[in-house]
């Protein structure tokens, strides 16, 4: 559930920057794109501001890929492929209501939310 709070200049430049790079990007990525717009804004304010818009909904924590946590500034139902030899990250737009389903019928539980990654080789990556 996304926490309603003032959004700050901060947060505004890293979904900005979020938005405008479109890769999955990483802390530091978003770090070096805000330092662009706004030299000195620290990396210590981006990094938390990562944190706690992920932690509020606002943005996907993909997950730590090759040590470093990637950020997804669509929040949408969606998942991702993670190609194993280049670590680019790409958004899968598919629906698997049978799974959900199975977890609440057969174990009984109450989904809060669910992250769902498929790892592999893409299409460039993969041999001819």
């Amino acid at each position: 559930m996304q926490k309603i709070r003032r959004a700050t200049v901060q947060q505004q430049l890293v979904l900005d920057a979020l938005k405008e790079l479109n890769i999955h990007a990483n802390a530091e990525q978003v770090y070096e794109y805000v330092t662009q717009i706004h030299p000195t804004i620290s990396k210590a304010t981006v990094y938390r501001n990562l944190g706690q818009m992920a932690d509020d909904g606002e943005i996907l924590n993909i997950g730590k890929i090759s040590g470093k946590t990637h950020y997804d500034h669509n929040t949408h139902a969606h998942y991702h492929f993670i190609c194993n030899k280049c670590n680019h990250i790409f958004d899968v737009n598919i629906d698997i209501p049978k799974i959900c389903g199975g977890v609440l019928r057969e174990q009984g539980f109450e989904i809060a939310g669910h992250h769902l990654s498929f790892h592999g080789l893409c299409q460039s990556c993969k041999p001819a």
